[in-house]
């Protein structure tokens, strides 16, 4: 689960521009896209979304209503989870505004991956001081991961805090709001057994229009020994896929053309009625998740491998991703059904965090080396071409600089199309900060990043010669950054690629023959 600090990713961006600034210039117009590099996965923060208003399309009696202002950061599950919350507060009379000097209530929905993520709450709160001066009326709420985390010091330390409410409580807000309204501070942080909103609606902000995202499952049940994701939002629960079909079916019918079902680790996600996985016996939940049961009693599990199938179904026309995989997980039968639809986009997001078994069982990641590159083997053997990025981590307790060197090499083996890269930094309440020192010095980690991203930005630009000459069939997702004349998308690969625009517009499936490239983006022309 990683956030990458400012300082670090403004060195990510100075070494691709070292590394990539003559071909930038001569391919005259992409250099922008480089962002992409570290910043496009679904799953993960993207800087250019933090701290964004999202909207919902204005309704004719929303111009009565009281306004709520929602502001999200960190990872997609976040947002997704902001329009859960804003399907919620709209049915009690709020609709969204992107003016925060014309809200009742603001909404900030935050991330605890790292303590930069943190501090950003910390100044935005004080930023809003002058709003509660100026309405005293104004209700201000702490939402999501950090809420959790720091209930108490939200309330005691920043007392123009009115609400705080964890991930696991947005049902509750109604009854929240209604306290504050009678003079009270209010506050639910209580993790459920049970709570996937699966029966809740969540409307679309700030959104293309083309593609959207689609909770799948909640909470994580893996305890890595340097994250909290396990402490703010609970042990792991799976969604009725009945309700998630229902979902993707509304998307297809509202003219969405891409779905990405969300989880902190999707490959895990297992419905058998509903419920907390951990309860389950642990060697028939491997087993189930494998389809290795007996027929009769595989039938009674519906696993990740059969949902991918499942939404695939729905239509020939929605395309399907996934994010994020995790190695312990991950199965040849996820592999198989991936193989079986064209639809099913074949990207895979598989974190490796560190090339040394020894970090890796410090991390209590629950695979070696070896067992990593075994999952690499079957997804070159059953999906041939497919997409692979990795999250890298420098830098965690006692690594040494051979350690860092292993992680280089397995880089270099898999050839990884990108990579978020970043330093570890402890978080508190954790098994790493309990029981491990923080002993490698900033600048030995820093130094170590540095190595780390000069040999991803080699691999990318790479990788991305060998598309040179193929022509990829890309979604339209809008017009690209750079000039409204050419047109930027996806390919199956989870690649940018841009195009000039013709007659073509978002939302359509085009054959791209790819020309050129950076580091980061393939170029090409439209092909009939």
């Amino acid at each position: 689960m990683a956030c990458i600090k400012t300082g670090h990713f403004l060195l990510i961006i100075a070494a691709i521009i070292r590394n990539a600034f003559l071909s930038a210039i001569l391919k005259h117009y992409l250099w922008p896209s480089i962002f992409k590099l570290s910043m496009q996965d679904l799953k993960y923060i993207d800087e250019s979304k933090q701290g964004q208003a999202l909207v919902m399309p204005q309704q004719v009696n929303d111009v009565e209503k009281r306004k709520v202002y929602i502001e999200s950061y960190g990872c997609q599950m976040n947002f997704g989870d902001s329009e859960i919350v804003a399907s919620i507060v709209h049915n009690q009379g709020f609709a969204t505004t992107g003016n925060i000097d014309a809200a009742d209530l603001i909404l900030l929905n935050t991330c605890a991956i790292r303590d930069n993520a943190e501090q950003r709450i910390w100044n935005r709160l004080k930023q809003l001081n002058p709003q509660k001066r100026n309405n005293p009326n104004l209700i201000i709420g702490v939402m999501g991961c950090m809420a959790e985390r720091l209930k108490g010091q939200l309330l005691e330390d920043e007392k123009l805090v009115d609400i705080v409410v964890g991930p696991d409580a947005y049902r509750d807000l109604p009854n929240l709001i209604n306290q504050v309204e009678s003079g009270h501070k209010a506050v639910n942080v209580l993790l459920s057994r049970e709570e996937t909103y699966a029966d809740i609606s969540p409307v679309r902000l700030d959104n293309n229009g083309v593609s959207a995202f689609l909770s799948i499952m909640r909470g994580c049940d893996n305890m890595c020994s340097f994250c909290v994701v396990p402490f703010t939002r609970g042990r792991e629960r799976s969604r009725d896929p009945e309700s998630i079909l229902a979902e993707a079916q509304k998307l297809v019918a509202d003219g969405y053309r891409e779905v990405t079902l969300l989880g902190q680790n999707v490959d895990s996600y297992l419905w058998h009625g509903g419920g907390l996985k951990k309860d389950l016996d642990a060697d028939v939940v491997q087993a189930a998740l494998a389809h290795q049961l007996p027929a009769a009693q595989q039938k009674q599990f519906i696993t990740f491998a059969d949902l991918l199938e499942m939404v695939a179904k729905v239509s020939p026309l929605l395309r399907v991703r996934f994010s994020t995989s995790n190695p312990r997980d991950i199965t040849d039968a996820v592999l198989h059904s991936m193989s079986r639809y064209a639809n099913i986009c074949k990207y895979i997001h598989l974190p490796v965090q560190s090339g040394n078994s020894r970090v890796l069982e410090k991390m209590n990641r629950g695979y070696t080396r070896e067992d990593y590159m075994k999952h690499i083997e079957s997804i070159r053997n059953i999906l041939p071409g497919c997409g692979i990025s990795t999250d890298i981590m420098t830098g965690f307790c006692t690594e040494t600089d051979a350690e860092n060197d292993d992680t280089i090499s397995l880089m270099e083996w898999v050839g990884y199309d990108y990579a978020y890269m970043f330093i570890y930094s402890e978080r508190p309440g954790t098994l790493a900060a309990r029981k491990y020192p923080d002993d490698v010095p900033a600048d030995v980690k820093q130094k170590r990043l540095e190595k780390i991203i000069a040999t991803q930005n080699k691999l990318s630009l790479q990788k991305n010669k060998e598309a040179i000459g193929q022509v990829q069939q890309v979604l339209v997702e809008g017009f690209s950054k750079r000039s409204n004349e050419h047109l930027c998308g996806r390919n199956d690969q989870n690649k940018t690629v841009v195009f000039p625009k013709q007659h073509y517009k978002k939302g359509d499936y085009v054959n791209v023959m790819v020309t050129d490239c950076t580091a980061a983006t393939l170029l090409g022309e439209a092909i009939v």
